[in-house]
């Protein structure tokens, strides 16, 4: 296993980026990323459906599509994406929620009472969902990837994700809506001294790196990074992408 911590809060650049790790490496990866305010609906997803287009726009949100499916989430400074990439295991389902096990483990030992549903989603003491999960998967290659609620702005969630125009004769994948929670208003709860947000992160970061035996994070060759714009440019920044339903 390696990991990959994006310095970038482009969710462009970092949908692109996960596309790059899974068409053209091989190896085991994890990659974290945190966006700027966006939202970021299912490949099969009609967006007139999932997304207040005239709030987002008037609140500077960016709509991207990302290529796995699910539901749309909305992600901002106050939250933090992971990302598994691995290939397929011969004799295993890649349909599964093991993917999930390093991030509760991590948050079990954090003395955060998480737990696994049924829709490979995470759920603060069975009542307040704080990760959602979309995955893609490919001949040999799997990609699982979620975000994690830590100070999300909720009323921006909220506002962004609730579509006013909605088309029923529009054949797409509809999000389940649930109740949230961010993880620093449950610490708040329980008495506990809370971070800021990127010094939250970076522990997290840092306590995954220490789960995986790593002596460092991994970072982007220029080659790279030169792809991973090209594919941002061509796919993730087209409005024939975004807007394809």
């Amino acid at each position: 296993m390696k990991i990959i911590h994006s310095t970038s809060n482009s969710p462009i650049f970092n949908l692109a980026t996960e596309e790059y790790l899974f068409a053209e490496c091989q190896d085991d990866l994890l990659f974290l990323y945190v966006n700027e305010p966006s939202v970021i609906i299912g490949c099969n997803q009609a967006i007139r459906n999932e997304v207040d287009l005239d709030f987002c726009s008037q609140n500077e949100v960016q709509i991207v599509r990302r290529m796995s499916g699910g539901g749309s989430v909305f992600h901002d400074l106050g939250n933090l994406n992971f990302c598994f990439i691995s290939n397929k295991t011969e004799g295993k389902s890649a349909l599964n929620d093991d993917f999930l096990k390093p991030i509760v483990d991590v948050l079990t030992d954090l003395g955060i009472p998480v737990a696994v549903g049924k829709r490979k989603d995470l759920w603060l003491q069975h009542e307040y969902k704080i990760t959602g999960t979309a995955s893609h998967v490919a001949k040999n290659r799997e990609l699982h990837h979620g975000t994690l609620l830590y100070d999300t702005n909720l009323e921006m969630l909220e506002s962004s994700l609730s579509s006013k125009n909605k088309d029923a004769n529009v054949k797409a994948i509809a999000s389940v809506r649930s109740t949230v929670k961010n993880l620093r208003t449950w610490f708040e709860e329980q008495g506990q001294f809370t971070l800021e947000s990127t010094e939250f992160f970076e522990f997290l970061v840092r306590k995954l790196q220490l789960y995986y035996q790593l002596d460092k994070i991994e970072d982007f060759s220029e080659e790279a990074v030169s792809q991973i714009i090209l594919i941002g440019e061509s796919k993730y920044s087209s409005e024939n992408w975004t807007y394809k339903k």
